[in-house]
């Protein structure tokens, strides 16, 4: 990456519409798209640009802004957003879950502290290449 990355360019928006639900979505590094596609090996972005779609009623997780689009089943990952069971992954990094982060106190407050010491990977090991600390469920059984 370049110093300049964050840097916005009005060439190329930031978020583009979902083909599939019409709704705008953040650019997501292909770094990230490669990590969790079905074989990789077999994939080339082609210096696309990917966006990440985290509506779970949207088959679509990835998409480019040239048409191409990457379902749920083109994935070896589950996609926790897009999954309705409380076993759905939540925290790539750590191996999460959402039932995880509802009944056991302080889990939060782990991740938060890997994150801090940057022993994390949020931008490959999450399908949204974000942090997940702002999916935690706001409230939990906290001891």
């Amino acid at each position: 990456m370049t110093a300049d990355c964050c840097a916005a360019n009005p060439d190329k928006p930031r978020k583009l519409r979902c083909p599939a639900n019409g709704i705008e979505y953040a650019e997501v590094p292909a770094r990230t798209v490669s990590h969790h596609i079905r074989q990789a090996w077999q994939w080339a972005d082609r210096g696309r640009r990917y966006f990440y779609c985290d509506d779970p009623g949207c088959d679509i997780v990835y998409f480019s802004d040239d048409g191409v689009v990457i379902p749920t089943v083109q994935l070896r990952s589950v996609i926790g957003v897009k999954t309705p069971s409380a076993h759905a992954p939540l925290c790539y990094c750590f191996g999460i879950s959402k039932a995880d982060a509802l009944n056991e106190s302080g889990i939060r407050d782990f991740v938060v502290e890997q994150t801090r010491r940057g022993l994390c990977s949020c931008e490959t090991s999450n399908p949204s290449g974000k942090c997940c600390l702002k999916d935690f469920p706001r409230s939990g059984n906290k001891t």
